[in-house]
């Protein structure tokens, strides 16, 4: 039992959190591109991402292990990008720090995504069974490259009027 709920209730909600955050963190990024600050979705982003962070702490585990290392970066990063956001207010290198801990906070749960779907689901655990194969590395290049190339043209065209 985690938070009252069976492992297997938790893990479904753990991973809801995460696409959650992962849906609203398609919409609120690519928005800045244009030049739209999207509020009420970015808080959405923000909040669901760290969420899934921090559920991931609840998890049984016995040592260090790569998720735990993602939980621990992400939620640094996460910090690092509110802060930006609603202490600091995009203003200076505020702006250009935020954009990068956003887009990292994204790309990382997209990268744990496309782990996870290639263990769970048969087609793609066929294509890929440990991992280490070509099409997995394919995956994960896609969304390494879309992530960089999002993350650049935030930082070129985004230019927020003051956050209020």
């Amino acid at each position: 039992m985690i938070l009252g709920l069976s492992v297997q209730a938790f893990v479904a909600l753990h991973v809801a959190i995460s696409l959650i955050g992962i849906a609203a963190g398609l919409v609120a990024l690519p928005a800045m591109i244009a030049g739209r600050y999207m509020k009420i979705t970015t808080a959405i982003f923000l909040a669901f991402t760290a969420l899934t962070s921090l559920t991931g702490f609840l998890f049984p585990f016995t040592g260090f292990t790569p998720a735990l290392g993602f939980g621990v970066i992400s939620t640094i990063d996460l910090i690092i990008a509110a802060v930006a956001l609603y202490v600091v207010k995009l203003q200076g290198k505020a702006r250009i720090t935020y954009t990068v801990t956003a887009v990292i906070a994204l790309y990382l749960n997209l990268f744990v995504l496309v782990v996870q779907s290639f263990l769970k689901v048969p087609a793609l655990n066929a294509l890929a069974p440990t991992g280490t194969e070509p099409p997995f590395a394919a995956a994960q290049a896609v969304v390494l490259i879309a992530n960089v190339a999002l993350g650049y043209l935030i930082a070129t065209r985004f230019r927020p009027a003051a956050l209020a």
